[in-house]
């Protein structure tokens, strides 16, 4: 069950401990976990949390779930595709789960559009999407996601998992973050910078002047992936 969809279920206790603490270290009024799969992360969840909605896709996974927790008012589940999912409205929330990694960018991006409501979000995602979420300006790794993501949000990277700990195992290592809403955006605008960050990363090789088709603007002669976030508002902010 659940390969068609891509997903590597965690088995390792001592991580799910360690996931289940950085999503809920105090109880949120409301965890929403996606893709609980057989159900492992799900019950140190609901040891956390008085509330747990739990969005679940595949059919026999879901049947599962609802067999095992149906005498637990705890536990709600919705069986659908997340990205289809109404999850907005329910209040104040923590999201979790061991994400499909061909998904990702599209799940982070449900989980931030929770706007104010957002407490924090914690995935268990492909390492290599861990490092772009969480890189720093200058290295390899920094590019468009990483500077839409941080816009809205802190990332920390958590810690690494290994191919060993999932039945079955990936292929390539895989990583903890941790997602935390800055107080603000950095930028009013949001939607307009994303289309902003999109353009300057368009080649990253090339420099600003040169993806933007613009000379008199600040940094013109730096590539977007050496300018942090707030050097990358001032460009947009002068354009």
């Amino acid at each position: 069950m659940g390969r068609p969809l891509g997903q590597h279920f965690l088995f390792q206790r001592s991580i799910l401990e360690r996931i289940a603490h950085a999503a809920c270290p105090t109880p949120p009024p409301l965890c929403i976990e996606i893709g609980p799969g057989p159900g492992a992360l799900t019950e140190l969840l609901l040891e956390r949390a008085p509330h747990l909605l739990a969005v679940e896709l595949d059919p026999a996974l879901a049947a599962n779930l609802r067999q095992k927790h149906a005498a637990d008012p705890r536990f709600e589940l919705l069986e659908a595709n997340v990205l289809d999912a109404g999850l907005s409205g329910r209040g104040p929330a923590v999201v979790c789960g061991n994400i499909p990694y061909y998904i990702t960018s599209p799940i982070v991006e449900k989980a931030l559009s929770l706007g104010p409501d957002l407490i924090r979000a914690v995935f268990l995602i492909q390492k290599e999407v861990a490092d772009r979420l969480a890189a720093r300006p200058g290295s390899r790794d920094y590019g468009y996601l990483t500077v839409a993501t941080q816009a809205l949000c802190t990332v920390e990277k958590l810690f690494v998992v290994k191919p060993s700990s999932f039945r079955p195992p990936p292929k390539v290592d895989s990583a903890v973050v941790r997602l935390t809403p800055r107080p603000a955006p950095l930028v009013p605008d949001y939607p307009a910078f994303l289309r902003f960050a999109s353009a300057c990363f368009r080649q990253k090789r090339k420099t600003l002047r040169n993806n933007l088709n613009r000379a008199n603007i600040p940094y013109a002669a730096q590539r977007a992936e050496q300018l942090s976030i707030e050097q990358l508002i001032e460009v947009f902010a002068a354009v």
